[in-house]
């Protein structure tokens, strides 16, 4: 599918997305606002990107969880964000003679021992470093919604096809979950464009804010342009969403890290597709408008 010749005036641009028709994601999300979804699970309240944070992503009713994947030293895909393993494991205590502690550099049996609970709080203590298989796992069990990342793709030549091969292996490249529960994302063009070659049907979202000149090579290949939210405008978000992607949709924009209500509210009013979240509670709420700044 061929990219829309970028509009030549902010005008031309707004009144390209109004006329475009509803996203994937807001069709899927089925209520008012922009999708929530909960950034590494619901990180505020459960130790980020292991089971317990999907499990309260689920308890807070939120369908949408994103995570972050990169690969072991013997090959195996877990969730982490870091590249090293130190900041949300007890790493250093565990292999003190092993700095610095990158998850490239150990085995996935040794990551399972790790304890990546206790830095977050008491409660949690004993949770560990999930292998995606045990990741989507616990997704489908909530029947939520993934937005996968690929993380720092270049120290992991050849980690799409695995994370594809994981996906179809768990059932989770059948029509029910590419049409609207899956996307894979990843800060890397080369890796979003790898994943839409290895497997057209999923969807994909390539991290950032390039430049709208860009927009038309990127859209042969993405579905989403998923930036930070302090980097954007009406203008932009506008311009993104006047695209085609590979799917005879529009360009999607899912926004990150929002946190506080009232930048919720104001990355909303750009009329983002979804916005990525610690607190996917407090983000609802205030993109729904049952909450004031006092409740927050």
């Amino acid at each position: 599918m061929h990219a829309r010749a970028v509009a030549a005036t902010t005008t031309a641009l707004l009144g390209a997305a109004l006329l475009a028709p509803a996203s994937l994601a807001q069709a899927s999300h089925g209520g008012p606002g922009p999708v929530v979804v909960a950034h590494r699970g619901a990180s505020a309240y459960a130790p980020e990107n292991t089971l317990a944070a999907v499990d309260k992503a689920a308890e807070l009713g939120i369908d949408w969880v994103e995570n972050d994947v990169q690969r072991t030293k013997d090959g195996e895909l877990v969730v982490i964000h870091d590249e090293s393993l130190r900041r949300t494991t007890d790493v250093e205590e565990v292999f003190p003679d092993r700095a610095p502690w990158n998850v490239k550099d150990f085995t996935a049996a040794e990551i399972a021992r790790l304890d990546a609970g206790s830095w977050f709080g008491a409660a949690y203590a004993g949770a560990r470093v999930p292998t995606l298989e045990q990741y989507v796992g616990r997704v489908e069990r909530h029947h939520q919604k993934l937005l996968l990342e690929i993380k720092s793709p270049e120290l992991y030549p050849g980690i799409e096809r695995e994370t594809l091969k994981v996906l179809g292996n768990e059932g989770w490249l059948d029509r029910r979950h590419v049409s609207g529960r899956l996307v894979v994302q990843s800060f890397g063009v080369d890796c979003v464009r790898t994943v839409h070659e290895l497997k057209p049907a999923v969807r994909t979202g390539l991290l950032g804010t390039p430049r709208v000149s860009d927009l038309p090579a990127y859209a042969e290949f993405t579905d989403q342009i998923n930036p930070s939210y302090d980097s954007l405008s009406l203008g932009y978000v506008s311009a993104v969403q006047a695209f085609t992607g590979p799917h005879g949709r529009p360009l999607e924009v899912f926004a990150w890290t929002v946190d506080e209500a009232a930048d919720a509210r104001l990355t909303a009013g750009y009329g983002v597709d979804g916005i990525i979240t610690n607190r996917p509670d407090v983000i609802r709420d205030a993109t729904r408008g049952e909450a004031s700044d006092g409740e927050v």
